[in-house]
């Protein structure tokens, strides 16, 4: 099979990874890709919003799989315009992927299927704001309708705040107030069967303790001791398929990645958010533990045949990952540094720890260069979440990045059994 994944970040590098492992994948591209995922895959300089280029690529290249990472190119239509070449794609159309694109048809569609979310509004005038900030109370959630990239959505006791956030997005979703852990749950679809993958827990906040601004995610990971053992079927049954039941009816199908961002709250599973695509950095523990080969599990979902598939296999070990992040991200990151000890972890930490490539680039002289806000994740395995975090720690610290920070918590609390 010759596969062409679509995207440069992370993601795309843990997808590209397990392709790369895959013996039934005989050529691996990606596009436009970056630095580290040129080790494992041929990159191609196509802009991923562009649906004719992409499609016109994978025909150039006999693709015989198009896997679209990132939500933006899934907004766009690439999927779309793929798949109107005949050419099997994961990812969903643009129609299915305003499941993220857009919270309020998100909500619509959750509201239609009977999936337990939070009470919302959505609002486009300050009147209405002001109303919905009134209605809830603190804390305030408040999400942006549009795609924002991971950072569209601020919790704040601050009415200000969250009246600032408000006011600066065309039209705005605001919610009842979520509490209880939060879990990663994602789901291989082909419009009718839903295949569920294990769960997972990310961080969000910027700093250690759950502080500071949020982020695009800072780390994660998988399996959850302390999650309830019935709690993939029970999301499987009141919220995964439901979803994908109701956007079937709307003549709407929805083909590839469902991810449901859930809290588990003193009333039971509520659905916080959709996305249309792998979560980043839930993949990179999410795809260490899958045994299953990927390329096969992907195409059956782009050609309706996952209700064939065999059970998938897991590992019984942990995974985890840590992301490091360029100076200032969250906001305006530094670019440009280099970054060293990469060949370090390569020699001294496989298979056991290995780094996933975020945000890099290499120079004229080949030296790897930051190129983003999350530049690196960080990825261990372990017989225990305990093992594989020492493991991605003593990776972590043989890395070094000018003015890089990361959390020193990820799974810190997981792995004492807290």
């Amino acid at each position: 099979m010759k596969v062409l994944v679509i995207g440069g970040g992370a993601r795309e590098h843990a997808l590209c990874r397990s392709l790369s492992l895959d013996p039934d994948v005989s050529a691996l591209h990606c596009a436009p890709g970056n630095a580290g995922i040129a080790g494992v895959a041929e990159l191609h300089g196509v802009d991923a919003l562009d649906g004719r280029a992409v499609a016109d690529l994978a025909a150039d290249l006999g693709a015989d799989l198009v896997i679209v990472g990132p939500e933006a190119p899934l907004v766009a239509g690439v999927a779309d315009a793929v798949r109107a070449r005949g050419i099997p794609v994961f990812g969903p159309s643009a129609q299915a992927a305003q499941l993220e694109g857009s919270k309020a048809f998100a909500k619509d569609v959750m509201a239609a299927a009977g999936v337990p979310t939070a009470r919302s509004y959505v609002c486009t005038t300050p009147e209405e704001i002001d109303a919905a900030l009134d209605a809830f109370g603190a804390p305030y959630v408040v999400k942006d309708d549009g795609l924002a990239a991971g950072k569209g959505v601020v919790v704040t006791d601050d009415v200000e705040a969250a009246r600032a956030h408000a006011g600066a997005c065309d039209r705005v979703v605001i919610e009842e107030f979520l509490d209880g852990p939060e879990v990663s749950l994602f789901a291989v679809t082909d419009g009718e069967t839903v295949v569920p993958l294990q769960p997972a827990q990310d961080f969000k906040r910027a700093h250690d303790d759950d502080q500071g601004p949020n982020t695009g995610g800072m780390g994660a990971y998988s399996p959850l001791p302390w999650a309830d053992p019935t709690l993939v079927d029970e999301v499987l049954r009141t919220v995964l398929q439901p979803t994908v039941d109701e956007l079937r009816r709307r003549g709407t199908p929805f083909s590839g990645l469902l991810y449901a961002g859930l809290a588990i709250t003193s009333r039971g599973v509520r659905v916080i958010e959709f996305n249309a695509r792998f979560g980043d950095p839930e993949t990179q523990v999410v795809l260490a533990r899958l045994k299953t080969p990927l390329a096969g599990l992907l195409h059956a979902a782009a050609t309706g045949a996952l209700a064939a598939l065999p059970p998938l296999r897991w590992s019984d070990g942990a995974a985890v990952t840590v992301v490091i992040a360029s100076h200032n991200y969250p906001g305006t990151p530094r670019t440009g540094d280099p970054i060293e000890g990469l060949a370090e972890v390569a020699e001294q930490d496989a298979p056991d720890a290995y780094v996933l490539h975020a945000g890099t680039a290499r120079d004229a002289s080949g030296a790897v260069l930051s190129a983003g806000g999350r530049v690196l994740s960080v990825t261990a395995t372990g017989a225990d979440l305990a093992t594989a975090r020492e493991r991605a720690y003593r990776a972590v610290d043989k890395i070094s990045l000018d003015g890089s920070h990361h959390r020193t918590d990820i799974a810190a609390k997981a792995a004492a059994g807290e």
